[in-house]
C-alpha cells in the first residue's frame, strides 16, 4: 500500500454560510466514507504565490492549490477511484500524486 496526496485546485467560497455548512457536511461524508484509507484528513491552504526565475506573482497562478489530504490505496487506479468521488469536484478540481519513498 502506498500513500497518495489528493490535492484541490482553485473552488470558490460559498455564497452563504449555509452552503458552505452543506458543502463540509458533504466533504466530512466522503471522508467518513474512506474510513481507515485516510492518513491525513485534510488540511485548507491560504492564498498562494507562484515563485518563478522571473520573480514572486501573487495571484497563485491559473489554477491554485487551496488543500489536500493523504490516502492510503493499493493503486494510482484506487486512489483515484477515491477522488472521483470526492465533493470538492463540484466547485473545483482535484489532483492525485502517489507518496514516494526515499
Amino acid at each position: 500500500m502506498s500513500n497518495y496526496i489528493i490535492a484541490y485546485h482553485g473552488g470558490k467560497k460559498p455564497d452563504t454560510p449555509s452552503e458552505g455548512a452543506k458543502q463540509m457536511a458533504r466533504w466530512q461524508a466522503w471522508l467518513g466514507d474512506l474510513g481507515d484509507a485516510v492518513v491525513n484528513p485534510g488540511t485548507p491552504l491560504g492564498k498562494s504565490r507562484i515563485v518563478s526565475s522571473d520573480g514572486v506573482s501573487d495571484d497563485g497562478g491559473p489554477n491554485p492549490l487551496t488543500g489536500f489530504s493523504i490516502v492510503e490505496a493499493d493503486s494510482m487506479d484506487a486512489a483515484l477511484e477515491m477522488a472521483k468521488e470526492c465533493p470538492f469536484l463540484e466547485i473545483g478540481t482535484i489532483e492525485v500524486a502517489e507518496v514516494m519513498k526515499m
